[in-house]
Formats: C-alpha cells, structure tokens, sequence
C-alpha cells in the first residue's frame, strides 16, 4: 500500500504578511532606503516562540513600516515598483508625515510612518532606525502598543508576547530597552500616564486569559512590575511634574481617526 504524501499546512495571513514584509525589506535594502517593520506582523517576526498566542482567531490585514521623512520619495518609488499605488490624500493630510499604499493585485495594505509614530501620543523615532534591523527596536514596538488609549485585546496580547518573548536591558541588543522606556515616558507625561494604565490593565487581562500557562503568567506579571517600577523610579523633570498636579482632569492624549 502507497502512503499518502503529508499535507502540508496552508500559510496564515500572518505568514503571508510576513513574507510580503520580507520583499518588501529587501526591496528596501537594495535601494538604499531605511524602512524598518512595526506593529502587529513585527511583533510576529519578533516573536517566534510565543506569538502563535496572538494570532489565534485573529485577522491580520495590513503591514506596516517606519521610515525617514527624507527618503519618503524613495520609499515611494521602491513600492511603486512592487505593484503598490499610494493614496496621496493621506500623504496630503498628514503633511507627509504618514503614506498609505495599496497593491492592485493582491489587494494588500501597507502604512508607513516618517521620523515618528504619531497616534495617541508622539514617539520620535529619529536615530532609532538604525539600532536595530528588520523591525524597530523593541522597545518602540512594545511602547507603540503601550501608548493607545483605547487599547484592544489584540494589542494587549501583542505586547503580552513582546514580554514573555524578550527580556530587558539598558540597551537595544536582543532585549526591551528599559532605559529608552523610561526616558520616554519621563519626558511626557501624558505617555507615563497611558503606559501605566494599559500595564494595569495587561495584569489583569493575563490573569484572566486562557491560553497562557501558569508559567507565562508568572513571566508576564514579573515583567510587568519590572517596567511600572522603572517608569516610577525614573527622574521626572520640572514640566513632568507640574503636568502630574493637573493629572487626569486635563485631557492628556490625542483622539486617533484611523485612516484605511
């Protein structure tokens, strides 16, 4: 009797995703262009051993990148020449701040943010492009969840796999850069402000969700701790503190109208 050769697994729109971020990365490096990957698909490139926890029953529909305002007209041109067509209104709109590309054929969305990621909160990113390769350092992918106000289940589990995944440091080699989230978050205190909020609320969600282990819970609410000491502990200046006094009874981060 002849066996029957093993079927293989159809690719997910994860791994779809990833793959088209890869093309377009290369395609980058090639042009000289410094584009690196961001949200969810970069926490999934990140993440081989635990992002599988925040892919279940989960559609992801886009990609997206950061890159320096200066070489926008390249990236413009790198993506144009991968089949994509971009929305000039958005480009118009966000004074070349933010690109949207969609590609004809295949119907896939792409986002890119220049010199800063700018939702809830402002997080520059000039410099930062360069201390790590192909996404942006973890501690911007991690503080880019961090900073949404209205944050989603899926954005909690992104950042829940970012922590049980990597540890920290004082700098960006394989680990979260404590002290670049700690710099931050002392500079605004508006970003301490939200950060510190969705760290409570990502205890309380990993307490309660069911495919984390009792192990990676106990990994998560160490972790967590960890970072809400540190952006505790961190010197705050002058501005910062004044800004505290007010607290919450000023509005403290910027509504976001996503664009798709």
């Amino acid at each position: 009797m002849s066996s029957r050769p093993e079927r293989q697994a159809a690719p997910d729109a994860a791994e779809l995703l990833t793959a088209e971020a890869r093309r377009i990365l290369a395609a980058a490096g090639e042009a000289g262009a410094a584009l690196r990957l961001t949200g969810s698909i970069a926490v999934q490139a990140r993440c081989p051993r635990f992002g599988h926890l925040a892919r279940r029953d989960r559609a992801f529909h886009d990609i997206d990148f950061a890159g320096y305002k200066r070489e926008a007209k390249r990236v413009q041109q790198l993506l144009s020449g991968l089949g994509y067509v971009e929305d000039r209104e958005v480009a118009v709109v966000s004074e070349g701040a933010r690109a949207i590309y969609r590609h004809g054929a295949n119907g896939l969305h792409v986002d890119v943010f220049f010199d800063r990621l700018d939702f809830c909160h402002v997080i520059g990113l000039q410099g930062r492009l360069e201390a790590d390769q192909p996404t942006l350092p973890l501690a911007e992918l991690l503080l880019g969840k961090l900073q949404i106000v209205q944050i989603t289940e899926k954005d909690l589990l992104d950042s829940a796999v970012l922590l049980l995944e990597h540890g920290y440091a004082e700098d960006d080699r394989e680990a979260i850069n404590l002290a670049r989230l700690a710099r931050l978050c002392a500079e605004d205190w508006g970003l301490w402000r939200t950060a510190s909020i969705n760290l409570e609320k990502l205890e309380r969600f990993a307490a309660g969700h069911g495919p984390l282990t009792d192990e990676d819970r106990r990994r998560l609410g160490a972790q967590t701790a960890l970072l809400r000491g540190r952006l505790a502990a961190e010197p705050k200046p002058l501005a910062w503190r004044m800004r505290a006094k007010v607290g919450d009874r000023m509005k403290w981060y910027k509504d976001v109208d996503e664009v798709r």
